[in-house]
């Protein structure tokens, strides 16, 4: 057995004690959930309640909070061939919990915080081109909002839940179309809610946990599911472990939604995957618990930066974390 006891070679009076011993280390091995983590090159500094794109073959880690500063403009690029990061241009507007999306090759920031807890909701949007290294603003949202989620589907950046200026959760949708550059309203979330994870899979978006009120005791486990063919909501299969403010990203037609905020004062470790094709959730590998962080594939690997291993603003890191299925 690999990794374990030789049975093989035990001496045939221990036959007994030494198969029991290979058998329990074989269902104690199988038992474990697959994949494996490791920790990339790190962060320039700490930071949270941050977002994260990949797009052009690179990580892309925008805004957040840092130690001392309730918002950032900072902006910064990961390129997984040499592990290196970059610092870009800043955003033109400090933001925190802001939504991030990567569509037909640039960054889009939207919204967000300025201010804790939860407070200065943003209705700011900018466009990052990596071509030129430049920023631009573009059209506002409707109403300003922070903890939004945000998504790239068919061309179209979505904009989906979030938290007002009077700190109440909502259900606004919102499409921008870079052709007309305009935002336009879609069909509301079927449950008002913020910290969420929005996840772009088989032509339709999944949104998974959140919270629905201030604090993490409204914790949410629901999963819906937008489908712009007919500017509709359905229901998945929930998230076995209801979390907010959670990390998440697509890796061969598994939506993998890691930690989360916050369980009898500790932050979720959970890693749980939403299989696309057979509406079932699975328990993987799990990290060390945290946060407020970004989430990202490239290839067959799935990125998480920053966030903060501790409830609330505590503990926050610089780790870049890589999860792979063995």
């Amino acid at each position: 057995m690999k990794d374990g006891f030789a049975c093989s070679t035990i001496p045939a009076l221990a036959i007994p004690i030494s198969f029991a011993l290979c058998l329990a280390a074989f269902v104690a091995r199988a038992a474990d959930p697959p994949g494996a983590w490791s920790i990339k090159s790190h962060l320039p500094q700490p930071r949270g309640e941050t977002a994260m794109a990949a797009a052009n073959g690179k990580l892309y880690v925008l805004g957040g909070a840092t130690l001392g500063r309730d918002s950032s403009p900072l902006a910064e690029e990961y390129d997984p061939v040499t592990d290196q990061w970059r610092v870009l241009a800043p955003i033109p507007r400090a933001t925190s919990h802001p939504g991030v999306g990567a569509l037909n090759g640039k960054l889009y920031v939207v919204g967000g915080f300025t201010a804790n807890i939860h407070s200065g909701a943003l209705d700011t949007v900018f466009e990052y081109d990596p071509a030129t290294g430049a920023w631009r603003s573009l059209a506002p949202l409707a109403k300003p909002r922070g903890s939004v989620g945000v998504a790239a589907l068919n061309g179209k950046l979505h904009a989906i839940g979030g938290r007002g200026p009077d700190r109440v959760t909502v259900a606004t949708h919102e499409v921008f179309d870079p052709a007309s550059g305009k935002w336009s309203p879609a069909a509301p979330l079927p449950a008002a809610r913020d910290h969420l994870a929005v996840v772009a899979a088989a032509d339709k978006l999944h949104v998974i946990g959140g919270r629905t009120n201030n604090n993490t005791t409204d914790n949410t486990a629901r999963h819906d599911v937008y489908d712009p063919a007919t500017d509709r909501w359905s229901k998945a299969a929930p998230m076995p472990t209801a979390r907010s403010a959670p990390g998440a990203a697509l890796v061969n037609d598994q939506i993998l939604v890691v930690g989360g905020e916050c369980d009898d004062g500790r932050t979720f470790n959970q890693n749980e995957a939403y299989d696309t094709k057979t509406d079932r959730w699975v328990a993987l590998a799990s990290p060390v618990g945290r946060h407020g962080f970004g989430g990202a594939s490239l290839g067959d690997g799935a990125y998480f930066a920053g966030g903060n291993k501790g409830c609330g603003g505590g503990d926050m890191t610089d780790e870049l974390l890589l999860f792979r299925l063995r």
